[in-house]
């Protein structure tokens, strides 16, 4: 049996009783295969395995491998946006992104830049727009006191993106620097911390967070 795009479907002993649940398992085990080799290195067959599925499962669900990515990326837009909404303080925020940095979004990131071929599609747009939106989103924050207007609101974003993923693309660095493995827990909030304060500092100190000056 084929469906309409000529992939086959799964045989009715293959079929899973709870497919939100077994697609939740695909995209967990890729975001994992994805995060560690990158679009290009990742094999839909050690994915299937990671997810202890039926590989012929994935090509039902999500087209190809591509398809796949596309939706891992999907999922993590939306975790970000419903983990650090827009109104929250910015240094609050850094903090927060940091955190979802180290749970694989800054790799994923990170072989999303070493394969970009600069090419315009779909996807590029809805990113372009979606950055646009933040640095606009900066450019509020400067209007309002809460960030010194001298800092370049494009330029400071790609500043605290950077450093805000610093653990996940360079755990050799953190670990010949902090002595410890980039994510062991306290490294972690020890380092969001650090970079919150950092960031607080660069508007009216009334908006460092409490207890620091």
């Amino acid at each position: 049996m084929t469906t309409s795009k000529g992939r086959r479907a799964p045989a009715p002993n293959e079929r899973q009783r709870d497919p939100e649940r077994t697609k939740a398992r695909i995209l967990e085990a890729a975001t994992a295969e994805f995060a560690a080799k990158g679009l290009a290195g990742a094999r839909v067959s050690e994915i299937a395995a990671r997810a202890g599925v039926n590989q012929q499962l994935i090509a039902y669900y999500f087209d190809s491998k591509e398809g796949l990515y596309r939706e891992v990326g999907r999922r993590w837009r939306a975790y970000e946006a419903d983990a650090i909404p827009d109104d929250t303080p910015l240094a609050e925020m850094i903090r927060r992104y940091v955190l979802a940095s180290v749970e694989r979004g800054g790799r994923l990131l990170a072989w999303e830049g070493l394969a970009d071929t600069g090419e315009d599609d779909e996807e590029t747009r809805e990113r372009d727009a979606r950055l646009r939106h933040e640095v606009e989103a900066i450019r509020e924050r400067q209007r309002a006191g809460e960030i010194d207007d001298r800092f370049d609101p494009a330029a400071l974003h790609l500043i605290t993106m950077s450093a805000a993923n610093a653990l996940a693309v360079y755990p050799h660095l953190a670990r010949g620097l902090f002595g410890v493995d980039a994510s062991s827990p306290e490294l972690v909030e020890r380092y969001a911390e650090q970079l919150a304060l950092l960031i607080s500092s660069l508007g009216n100190t009334s908006s460092a967070p409490a207890g620091k000056s």
